[in-house]
This record gives C-alpha cells, structure tokens and sequence, in this order.
C-alpha cells in the first residue's frame, strides 16, 4: 500500500468505473494530492463495475443521459477499450412494433444511425434467432462493448503518472469528519486523510458512506441477474469478444449477448429483489465478490425459458451450460439518473453516485468540471443530487420507487406514465377539496398535483368540437379532453388553479439584496411590493433557474419556483448568499392558489375583505390584502395569459380561501383548472418558455428571445458572457410551430408528445452552427387557436414566421409552420394586463 497522506486536494471513494474516470480528469484539470480509496484490491475492487455486461446502447429519451452516453464512448474509444457489434432490440408485440418507431425517430432526433428490420432482416444480422418468435427489430449498429476494468486502469494510472493522485487499495473508510456543516476529512483503516473534498463514488454502498457525514442518498443495491452459457459451439471460430449484435428482448425484459465463447443473458424482469447496503457482503465474506451475490435460480427460471424461446438451437445445445450465474448488485435511484454534484447537506461532500458503465466516464467528466468551478460541458441539471427533497431521500421511498421501477427497465413507458407506489404522502391543505372534485393528480417532487377534474366533465359539451380529441390510444394516455375543456372555461370565464406544489423560499438578512441581486439577470433593487421576473445564469451565460421573487421589505425577499428543481434552485441560491443573508424554505408553511380569467377581478372582488385594501389590478404588483378573514399576499402576475393573481394564503387558511373563491365565482363561470392548462395549454399558446424544457444550460437568454431592452448595471453570474451574447447573432432561436396536418397515413389524427426531430422539407435534420439539433423540447394542444403546438430550437436560416418545416412521429413526417418567437394567443399581452 502507499503512504498514506496526511492531506488532500480531494478524496475519491471508490474506484470503480466513475471513481477512475474521476481522478482522471480531475488530474487532466490541474488537481493536485488527490486520493482514490477502495476497501478492495486493485484492479476489480469488487464493486459492479467487476462484474458489469459492458455493452452500451447509445438511445435515450433524456438528451442528457444520451449526452453522457455519447461522452463516455467516445472516452472509451479513446483509450482503445470499445468494440462497436451493433444492437438490436426486438419486438415480440405490435406494441412493442410502434415503440421500437418511436425510438428510431429519438434516435433521429440525436442523431444516432437506427433503422427498423423486418424478422428476416434481424436473421440475417444475428442466424441463431428464430425469427418466427417476432415481429421485428430495431437496428442500432454504433451498440458496442466496453472493457471497464482495463479503461478504470488506465484513466487511473494516467493520473498517478501525472504526479497528481495516490492510491490507496485495500483501505477501508470508517468515517467522514464534518465540522460547521462542511467536510473535514476521511479516517480509514490505513490512516486519517485531512481534506476538504470528498466524493462518494462506490455504487451500491454509496448511502452507507453518505450517512457518515450526516446525508442521505436517494439509492438502493438491487439485484439484477445474469448467467454464462457456454461453451457455444458457434463462436468458437470467432474472432475477438463479439461477432454478432447484442440483442435485447425487451418485451421479455431480457437481453443475449455473445461474450468470448460464451452467450451472457441478463434479466430485469425477475421479481425486483433489494438488498440493504448494510447487508452487502464482504471481500473477505463473498464467495466471488460483494457483489456478485449467491443466484436464485427459481427467479431466473420464467426468463431463460422465453430465452431458449427466442435462441434454440444455441442456448439448448445440450454441450452447452450454465458456467457462471450470479444476481448481481446494480444501483437504482426513484427517478432512474444518477445522483451527481454537491450534496444539499454537507459543503465539500460530493456523490458521483448511480452512474453505470455506459455513462461512467461522462460523469467522472461533469463531477470534475463541477468540482473545478466550471460549467459542466454536458447539462446534468436533470441529475443534480439536490434534486431529491428529504422525503424523496427517505429509505422506504427509494426502495419503493426501486422495486416499481424495476421491471420496466425495458418497458414501454408513456412520456406522462405516473408512479403509483409510495402515494399520496405530500399533499397541500386543498388535496381532500381537489379529490371531492375528481382531481386527477400527477406528482412533482412527491406532491399530489391535480392534473384535470372530472367534475369539468359537463364542460365537454359545452365545448364539443373544440377539444381536440386524441383518438390514439398512446396520446390520449395519461391525458384527457377535460384539460382542453377547462382550457377554454378559463379564457371565456375565470379558473381556479391549485398550485400549493410550488417552492417557496424566503431570503432575508442585511446582505439579501445583495445576495439575490448577484444571481438574478432582471433588476431586483426595487420598491417593497414589487415581483419581478427572473433568469438565474450560470457563469457561460446558459440557464440556472427561472424563477419570480417578490420584494417584501428592505431586507425581505420570497422566491417562488416549480416544485420539480426547487431542491436545486435553493441549494444554488444558498451557495451564493453572503454570510449576512439567510435563506429558509417556507414551502409547507404557504400554500399558493393562482386565481386568472377575464372575470377573475369581479370573483376576487365580490368576496368579503375586512380591511380597506382592494387587490392589486397593476400588473408585475405583489401586496398583503385581506379576503375573508385571511391575510394573502397577492401576486399580480400570469403564467396562462390571462388578467389574475397568484394568491399565497398561509396553508391553515386555504382552505377557506378557496371555499370562498368558489362560491364567489359560481355567477361568473369560475371553474377549477388543472396543471394540465397551466404548464402546458395555456402556456404553450403564450409561448411562454419552461426551465428543464427550453431554458436549459445549453442555450441562452438571446437564443430563447428573452432579452432585456437593457442590463442592470449591478454584477450577477454570467453577465460577462450575457453582454458578449447579445452582440452577437444566435446561433438558434426558440420558436412556436403548429402542426398544420396530424392525419397520419393511416387516417388517424396523431399528436408530439415532445422529443420528435424537427427536420427540413427534404427530411434532412435541423443542427445549429454549434452541432445543437433541432427537437421539440415542447408540445401540446392549442384549444384557443386550434391548433396543436410545438417548441423548439431552430437554425436562424429556418426560424422565420411562415417557413415549412416537418416534424417527425413515431417515424412518419408531418407538416408543420413555423409561427415565431411569441405568442399565438393574444400576442399584444392585453388580456393580462
């Protein structure tokens, strides 16, 4: 073993895949005394990574797991490691047929070669499959293997040869040490290591080590098992580790791949089994290694059955056997990403945590980068471990969501599909008057959101024939017309919207004008009472946050944002708060009612008000008043294009405030509305843009239309890179489309859904100056205009109104127009205002 040091740069636990591809670029971004750790030997530590199948399918629906996919292949390419076989996943279904379509125009989208085979095409590639099981097959010929432990070997002694890392094999960690909520140092079997970074890389025993200073991880060890049959009589005169393409059975959740002489077949539809990280064996107790953990046969039976189904004649070859079975440890967290940055609890303790072999190195990348002070080079907004609120880091949670998870590893899953275990448990004070009212709720960060409400059925007639039906089975999942209904109710009426999901942060303290005014691009130095609109930007200029805050006082400031990033967006601003400033999550204290329609001032209005204050009409206005009997700050501003307010009432007293609203509203047409028109219908028709969909890291304030006539004069993050964007041409431009024509070649009217390749007449993909291609990052009915509507990043030489474009679905094109930067509703804004 090395000496061990007595302090670190950084100490890097786990030396794994992401572990190795860590100290790797951190040495490669001029880190110094970094330390890599592992309680097993060198170079399979006994970690998944040792036991791993090592095959990468490039296709994902999330750009930035495509993203991180992409970046680790090439990194692997790099080292000489990756041996391209080409994949194919099979369809035994015509289910399964029509999304193997989807995922060819995804991977259109992204730009990775795909193509779909009859059974006789998927033959011809693969002899052993009996095509007469199938319907047909997807063909992604960049699939490849990987050598994992000789890539982790590799990236590791790079960094050791460029005098930048120790490592320390066979040594333990028995603690973390925290003082004032920040790292200290790591004290392991070998030694006690002083440091101010440490970074939990070790997979399945990640939460074990995370609770040694005090935080917890949104992931659990689940079993996946995998088996060896060999000698295969076919590949015995092949070449290498693999001749034929990978093949996944996903209707079986199965995949077969050839490995040397032998045929590997893995499975994610046994029953999902879950093991305590506790429980984990180990080096010395593991008959092969910690976690690769005795098989239970009975559990695989089902599978390798449908196995022999689809590969007779090679896996039933009675020379051939099982040589090597195992149900193997993976790590899984609720929503399937990996937990990577800062942990929200503890300064300086970092997870690189939940990241498997195809994206391995692209995080060990992005960690480093972040870790450095740099923007990450790929967006991994979508896993930031401050993601997770602590309900969503509670044990019993993540190993629900685990076990739900599971078996649809390979499943056909909707864009919309909603979780059903570990529900309802964050509800806000109108959950049980939204439920008497048919509230179909989806979830954001665990609350009950209420999506549409089947006591808005009556609606449906009084608005036939503007609904825009979806007569396809996959559209009209998780979606209803009602939500086109109670679209249309509150632009002729009034609606009533429940928004007690959002995040609420108070930032208060001497130094909180100056604190906020540092991270927000819009002017924040203004009277009490005011609420401004707001970016936060990163230091390249690209997106952070898009949030409102509201001026309380000299010293006094709430934030407001979506439920779904509130985690990260709180974790950001208090990172950059100066001392003098504080901030306190407020969320389950408020509750928020959004309040909006050409009728909304005579509802608010006609209720009983104590005192002599009436609600603020002018817009961009944010005042305390009194409607019955309770003290509500309102908030004069509109996320739907209508006149209104966003109303916070403390959470005792929503109740009655939205008793009161409703009997108030009942002459004029008050009708409650879901999140359905909220984040999408309405929203879509006054173009306005949504963080985590248009306003990403990768594009900017000017590429997504949203610049200022002019910029505070005060410092903030990124105004550098803001002012330098502004001289310059984009590069894209946001904009609104409508889909001219829906019939596809069948007759049937079908709709985007969000993710489909915007393309050229001649069908030729749309890719920007900088290799950014054009998608849909978001789509949905238009009831006011009557047309259904799309977003996305287009090439300037295209994005001008008027010009023809298509978008592809489910691999058939459709016309589309683009209708410009703004809004298709009401462009003049005159309805809110």
């Amino acid at each position: 073993m090395n000496e061990v040091p007595a302090r670190a740069g950084a100490v890097v636990i786990g030396a794994g895949i992401v572990g190795n591809s860590l100290v790797h670029h951190l040495a490669l971004l001029g880190w110094r005394d970094v330390v890599l750790v592992d309680k097993g030997p060198m170079p399979n530590p006994g970690g998944s990574t040792g036991h791993a199948s090592n095959f990468i399918f490039p296709i994902e629906y999330s750009k930035m797991m495509f993203e991180l996919t992409r970046d680790s292949t090439e990194q692997y390419k790099t080292l000489g490691v990756f041996t391209e076989s080409g994949g194919i996943e099979v369809a035994r279904t015509p289910e399964r047929m029509i999304e193997l379509r989807r995922r060819t125009t995804q991977a259109k989208a992204w730009g990775i070669p795909a193509e779909i085979l009859t059974p006789e095409g998927v033959r011809k590639l693969v002899p052993y499959l009996d095509e007469s099981v199938i319907l047909g097959g997807g063909y992604f010929p960049t699939v490849g293997v990987v050598d994992s432990l000789r890539a982790g070997t590799l990236m590791r002694d790079q960094a050791r040869t460029s005098g930048a890392l120790t490592v320390l094999p066979g040594a333990e960690v028995l603690d973390i040490s925290v003082s004032g909520d920040r790292v200290r140092g790591v004290v392991t079997t070998a030694g006690e290591i002083e440091t101010g970074n440490v970074v939990i890389c070790c997979g399945v025993w990640s939460p074990r080590i995370a609770r040694m200073a005090g935080a917890r991880l949104a992931l659990t060890p689940t079993v996946h098992q995998m088996i060896s049959v060999g000698p295969i009589a076919l590949f015995a005169g092949t070449t290498g580790e693999i001749s034929y393409p990978i093949v996944r059975d996903v209707d079986t959740g199965m995949y077969e791949r050839q490995h040397g002489g032998d045929m590997e077949v893995g499975s994610y539809m046994h029953r999902p089994i879950i093991v305590d990280p506790d429980a984990i064996p180990s080096n010395e107790e593991a008959a092969l290694s910690p976690t690769e953990l005795p098989f239970t046969a009975d559990d695989f039976d089902p599978q390798l059955a449908q196995a022999l189904e689809l590969m007779p004649e090679l896996l039933g070859d009675e020379k051939a056997g099982i040589r090597y079975a195992i149900n193997g440890l993976i790590s899984m967290t609720p929503d399937g990403h990996p937990l990577l940055g800062e942990t929200p609890e503890v300064k300086g303790l970092w997870s690189a945590a939940a990241s498997w072999i195809k994206e391995g190195p692209g995080c060990g990348r992005a960690i480093a980068e972040l870790m450095s002070g740099k923007v990450p080079t790929i967006d991994v907004h979508e896993a930031d471990v401050a993601r997770f609120y602590p309900s969503s880091r509670a044990t019993g949670f993540v190993r629900a969501r685990a076990a739900e998870s599971f078996n649809k590893m390979y499943g056909i899953v909707h864009p919309a599909e909603q979780f059903e275990s570990a529900r309802p448990l964050r509800t806000g004070p109108l959950y049980e008057r939204t439920r008497e009212l048919g509230a179909v709720c989806y979830e954001t960060a665990r609350w009950e959101r209420p999506h549409w409400y089947a006591s808005n059925e009556p609606l449906l007639e009084t608005y036939a024939g503007r609904l825009m039906e979806r007569p396809a089975e996959w559209e009209s999942r998780w979606w209803s017309p009602i939500i086109n209904a109670e679209h249309l109710a509150m632009r002729d009426a009034c609606g009533l919207v429940d928004l007690s999901a959002f995040t609420v942060l108070d930032v208060t303290g001497p130094g909180a004008l100056a604190g906020l005014q540092h991270l927000a691009v819009a002017q924040l130095d203004v009277p009490a009472g005011r609420v401004v609109y707001t970016s936060l930007l990163n230091d390249e200029g690209g997106f952070v946050a898009d949030l409102t805050i509201m001026r309380l006082g000299a010293t006094s400031f709430r934030v407001v944002t979506g439920a779904s990033t509130g985690g990260s967006d709180a974790k950001w601003i208090a990172d950059h708060l100066p001392d003098d400033a504080q901030l306190t999550d407020v969320s389950s204290g408020w509750a928020t009612l959004g309040l909006w329609g050409p009728r909304a001032w005579d509802v608010l209005t006609s209720v009983k008000r104590d005192g002599d204050q009436s609600p603020p009409r002018t817009f961009g206005i944010s005042e305390f008043t009194e409607i019955g009997g309770a003290v509500v700050l309102a908030s004069r501003i509109s996320y739907v294009g209508e006149f209104g307010w966003e109303l916070h009432v403390p959470a005792e007293q929503a109740g009655q405030l939205w008793d009161l609203l409703r009997e108030a509203g009942r002459p004029h047409g008050l009708v409650p509305v879901g999140i359905g028109v909220y984040a999408t219908t309405a929203r879509l028709e006054k173009g306005y843009r949504a963080y985590g969909a248009e306003l990403t890291p990768e594009y900017n304030l000017v590429e997504a239309g949203m610049t200022r006539p002019r910029v505070k004069p005060q410092s903030f993050i990124g105004k550098d890179a803001y002012l330098a964007q502004r001289e310059v041409a984009p590069d894209a431009v946001l904009c609104t489309l409508t889909v001219d024509s829906a019939v596809s070649a069948d007759g049937t009217s079908r709709y985007a859904l969000g993710g489909e390749p915007i393309l050229a007449l001649d069908g030729s993909r749309l890719v920007d100056a900088l290799g950014r291609p054009s998608y849909v990052t978001s789509a949905g009915s238009g009831p006011s205009v009557g047309k259904h509507l799309l977003m996305a990043y287009l090439p300037p030489a295209v994005a001008g109104a008027g010009t023809s474009l298509l978008v592809e679905y489910m691999g058939e094109p459709y016309p589309v127009t683009v209708a410009g930067s703004g809004a298709v509703f009401d462009p003049s804004g005159s309805r809110m205002r």
